[in-house]
This record gives structure tokens, sequence and C-alpha cells, in this order.
């Protein structure tokens, strides 16, 4: 399937030098280096490299605080729990309470706050390991902005400009916040001198990851790694949007996500009897996509295809069995989110009073 993102991420990889992720010589023995959820990088054999000789590694990985987690959140997820489980390093997660704030995506800065605490909540029942994790939310470690008037320096107003099309009209905030995100991605090796940093964003995000960059080649810290993801469509097959509602939510009921599926885009015939005798394309269709991407194996996904495009299986079949995955993840996050302490999320979340260096340990 054709998405922007796809598109995105080809662009990438043409104009501004990124490297597919088919090229590497050792693809990592994950589903998202397999199934097409990571489609280029930059220097990430240099990270990987790092972590075979046992130097300092960590992963810094943002999210918005404006919204709930998401089916289209899951790539980026499972890879930095892949690198956190498998070889214990630390996640770094920035929560934008403050971009969400300049950018007006949330009404007040108390309404980002909220968001960004319950998003740092809704982590740890994803699975992140609270005693490797660490959450950094501005305007509780507001210490950050520091690191970013030390970074400001080497980053020019003409710059950001060119880089982002801001206006002189639109406000200050916008201007300063690439320099602030660029804090968020060098405070590992800052603070604690892991100067091997993985940056796991999707295709359109880089453009703020090339600015951090830039910065750091100029201030002497070490580039950052990067692995750009190829985000999934939405299930109206247009790319997906909190706007459009064509997500799945993980804090949403299962009513609520059966009728967003049943009514996903297919690729199925118009009519049963049509299906059976013509079959369906795969590539477009949603549900297909979902349980290939994300739940079936290379085996199982061959034969669901191979049985759709026969006309063997039927559209509504393929949705009742993603219906089935996805209820079972949704209601063990669910679960997960009720049992999680209000020690271990206290301790998660980086305050300017932390002793970081006994939380390292």
């Amino acid at each position: 399937m054709e998405t922007d993102t796809t598109t995105d991420n080809e662009k990438l990889v043409k104009d501004f030098g990124a490297s597919r992720i088919t090229e590497l010589k050792n693809i990592q023995d994950f589903y998202t280096f397999k199934r097409g959820l990571l489609y280029s990088h930059r220097d990430f054999e240099r990270f990987f490299d790092a972590i075979k000789k046992g130097e300092k590694c960590a992963i810094v990985s943002g999210l918005n605080a404006s919204g709930s987690l998401h089916i289209g959140h899951k790539a980026v997820f499972d890879t930095n729990l892949y690198f956190q489980r498998e070889f214990g390093i630390p996640v770094f997660i920035p929560i934008s309470d403050d971009e969400s704030y300049v950018a007006g995506k949330v009404k007040s800065q108390e309404e980002a706050l909220a968001y960004s605490v319950e998003l740092a909540k809704e982590l740890l029942a994803y699975g992140f390991e609270p005693h490797k994790t660490f959450f950094i939310i501005d305007q509780v470690y507001t210490n950050i902005y520091n690191l970013a008037i030390k970074l400001s320096k080497k980053i020019t107003l003409s710059e950001i400009k060119a880089t982002y099309g801001y206006k002189n009209e639109e406000n200050i905030g916008l201007h300063f916040y690439p320099v602030v995100q660029s804090a968020h991605i060098l405070f590992p090796e800052e603070k604690f001198e892991i100067r091997n940093v993985l940056v796991p964003i999707g295709p359109d995000e880089d453009v703020h990851i090339r600015i951090c960059r830039d910065i750091a080649s100029r201030a002497g810290y070490k580039k950052p790694s990067i692995l750009h993801l190829s985000f999934m469509p939405g299930i109206d097959g247009t790319k997906m949007s909190k706007s459009k509602n064509n997500a799945i939510l993980l804090k949403e009921d299962i009513k609520s996500i059966t009728k967003k599926i049943n009514k996903a885009f297919s690729g199925g015939q118009k009519t049963v009897e049509e299906h059976k005798r013509l079959g369906g394309n795969p590539d477009i269709d949603i549900a297909c996509q979902y349980l290939s991407k994300f739940f079936l194996d290379e085996k199982e996904s061959k034969e669901l295809f191979d049985n759709y495009r026969k006309g063997k299986i039927l559209s509504g079949e393929v949705k009742k069995i993603l219906i089935e995955k996805l209820t079972k993840m949704i209601n063990e996050f669910q679960e997960n989110l009720k049992k999680v302490d209000d020690s271990a999320l206290k301790k998660a979340i980086l305050t300017n009073e932390t002793d970081l260096t006994k939380l390292m340990h």
C-alpha cells in the first residue's frame, strides 16, 4: 500500500541521504526490522556496534502531550522495548508538554501536564521497565532548559526559519522548541556520558533530528543514530490522524474498536459472490495489513494473503480475526493500566530534585 509515509520515507533516502534498512548487513531478528515497519536509518550500524562492544547506549523516543496511545505507536514502542529487554538499554521518553502548548495542540499548560502524566502511566502499562525508563516532562524537569540554552548558541534563527518555514508572526516558543528537542536527545550524553543514542522516529520527524545532528556536531556531542519507521495507515487507508478519528486507541472500548474495524478500508470485492470468484487484494486491505505487520508470523501472513487473493477467505472473516487479536492485546493493556503503581510512575518521571546518578544504578 502506497501511503503518505511511504512517500516520505523514500524522499529521505533519495533526497536526504538516509539508508534503507534492507541494506543493513545484519538485520535484527525482530519483527519491526523484518516486516517493513522500519524503512530507513542513519548510522544504525554504528549504534549497534557500540552495543556489541559493551559501550554505554540509550534510546530517546518522544511523544506529543496531546492525546492517548494508539495502534500506530505499536511499532516504535515494540522496537524500543526490544532493545530495552534484549540489551538492558535505558529508554528516555520526552513528553513534549511545552511544544503541545506553544503549537496550540492543547488549551493550557495544565492540560498538557495532565496528558503527560497519563501518557507516562500508559507507557508503563504497555510494558516499559520503570527502573530503566525515564520520562522527561519539561514542566516537571525544568533543568532541561539549562541544556537547551547551552545548545541555543549553536543554531541561528535563520536556520530554524529556513528549516521549518516559521514566519515572524508566529510565537517565539515555536522557534525555540527545536533546541529544546535537541536537548532531550543529547541529554543522556550530557548527564550520563552516554554517547551512543538511538532515536526511532516517523519520517515526518526527520527534520527535527537533522537540526539536532547539526547542533551536536557544532557543540561537541556525538550525532544520534536514527531509525525511520514507516507507520501503518489508519483504518480508512489514509495517514493516521487524531483529527480523522481513524486510529485504534489503546484505551478505547472493544465495542467501539469492533465498529471501527468493521468499517475499515477493504481490498475485497463488492459482493461475497464476486469475492469468492475473483478474490481480493490484501495489499490494500487494512485488516490484512494490520494482521500481517503486527500479529502474524511470515508463514501465517503468506497463507492469509494467498487465501484472500483466491477468494477463500472473506473480508468480514479477516476483520473478525483482527478484532480477536486486538481485543486480546487491548484488554491486556487496559488491565495493566489499572495495576500501574503510583510509586513506580513517580520514580520514572525525572524531577529537578532527583538524584539521577542513583537512578541509573
